[in-house]
């Protein structure tokens, strides 16, 4: 691509496409960074240079860029049955068969699935299908939705209101009616006067307190994913989520588990609900299921409701024109295959995510950093300007946003939410480009101290680089 090609097409970004999360005016002002190509774990922008995806794209390039199976994959099907609906008694061999497959990697009490077109659609037909079960179960009065302040589940009317950011609320109102939202497992931001396990007790207390002032008779589900991703690779305290379980037993409350970037094999098993011996009412999927090559999502149904849905409820009056898509299903189908084969979950499980826990833990020692978490491929650094208060930097220095800057600057794809910066990369990351992660990672902080340091900042800490 010559500069003239590549100024031709930034201008005709600047132009005419409105971008996902962006501040369209500063975007423009601006200019976009164009990316042209990727392979394994990298991504290439129009002057040739390389960066190393530690995203995953956005938690979804599970087996990495380039894989031509799927691209043969997608080619066999467009060649064959490039679409049809799935509406009107009809189905298509890779739908039917990515179904089953689905349901086979899931828990044993999972047996259907229902298709979407993304994570955000999957959410909204979980919070359908809630609400329809408890009205086919003779309890129209459930309706409640309990879910958690920064929670992500999509950017989709419903899924912004099943959400708990205050920012896509504020712009996205009135939300959905009879959604409701309790504290975060957040040790490191909310609860370090305490032990992670007294910290993880406490938030599930608040869920039974939260219960308790609706009515346990009023409360459909609980939804959240295992871990965090959009809100920070928030990792609960191991007490979190038994402590939840036995809540929402004991009241016979649903319960909701957004699989969307947990699920796939990103924390070293199939879905984070395996991880934490959840056993899920609902599970939504997406993302890595496909790898992201091809857009497509799902909800995988427990038996129990799946039998009221379908014994007792008649038609279910929601779909999409994209369900059960046939070219997606394919590929979807084959990056499955693909995962198996490889042991790339087992891989994560036994080799990655051990390797870069060890290494990543080890960036808590720089000056900058006041906890280092990881679990499986999912990791964050919480950037601080006192070590030991655990204080954050005034807003107005932008600490996150300055240090993704320089990722980006030294060749690393990092994301900041806040002044925290989370990774997410490829599952078929080696050790060998870990090592490369992590130096590139300390560089990036290095110089993300000199400058905040020039623009007049205090950080309470002796510098001390991590072997």
């Amino acid at each position: 691509m010559t500069p003239s090609d590549a100024a031709g097409l930034k201008a005709l970004d600047r132009d005419h496409y409105l971008h996902p999360f962006t501040d369209f005016k500063a975007l423009g002002d601006e200019g976009s960074r164009l990316i042209t190509a990727a392979d394994g774990i990298y991504i290439e922008d129009d002057g040739g240079r390389r960066f190393l995806d530690a995203m995953a794209g956005l938690w979804c390039v599970n087996l990495g860029y380039g894989r031509q199976e799927l691209v043969d994959a997608a080619s066999r099907q467009l060649r064959q049955l490039p679409y049809y609906n799935s509406f009107f008694k009809t189905t298509n061999p890779p739908a039917a068969e990515l179904a089953e497959t689905l349901c086979g990697l899931a828990p044993d009490h999972i047996n259907r699935v229902f298709f979407t077109g993304s994570g955000s659609e999957a959410n909204d037909t979980a919070l359908r299908m809630v609400r329809r079960y408890w009205a086919l179960e003779g309890q129209p009065e459930k309706q409640w939705i309990i879910s958690r302040d920064n929670a992500y589940h999509g950017s989709t009317v419903a899924g912004m209101s099943l959400g708990g950011m205050a920012p896509m609320q504020a712009q996205g109102g009135p939300c959905v009616p009879g959604i409701t939202h309790i504290r975060q497992p957040y040790w490191f931001d909310q609860g370090r006067d305490m032990s992670p396990e007294a910290f993880g007790k406490v938030c599930a207390d608040a869920l039974e307190a939260r219960i308790q002032a609706l009515g346990p008779d009023k409360v459909a589900a609980f939804i959240a994913e295992p871990v965090q991703g959009a809100g920070g690779a928030i990792i609960p305290p191991e007490s979190y989520w038994p402590a939840i379980k036995e809540v929402l037993s004991r009241h016979d409350i649903l319960l909701v588990v957004d699989e969307v970037i947990c699920g796939f094999g990103r924390l070293g098993e199939w879905f984070g609900s395996v991880h934490y011996d959840l056993a899920p009412d609902l599970m939504s999927v997406a993302k890595g299921l496909s790898s992201g090559y091809l857009p497509i999502g799902g909800v995988l149904v427990g038996d129990r409701v799946a039998r009221t849905l379908i014994d007792d409820g008649g038609e279910f009056h929601h779909g999409f024109t994209y369900s059960g898509h046939p070219t997606c299903a394919a590929v979807a189908l084959e990056n499955l295959r693909l995962m198996a084969a490889e042991g790339v979950v087992e891989q994560v499980r036994r080799v990655t995510g051990p390797y870069l826990a060890k290494h990543w833990k080890a960036l808590e020692r720089h000056p900058l950093i006041g906890e280092a978490r990881s679990l499986g491929l999912i990791g964050a650094l919480e950037i601080v300007a006192d070590k030991a208060a655990g204080t954050r930097f005034d807003k107005t220095f932008k600490a996150g946003e300055t240090c993704r800057e320089i990722c980006f600057e030294f060749g690393l794809v990092m994301r900041s939410v806040g002044d925290t910066m989370i990774i997410s990369p490829p599952l078929v990351i080696t050790e060998a480009q870990i090592d490369e992660l992590i130096a590139l990672a300390t560089a990036a902080l290095d110089e993300t101290a000199r400058r905040l340091q020039a623009r007049g900042a205090t950080i309470s800490a002796t510098k001390e680089t991590p072997t």
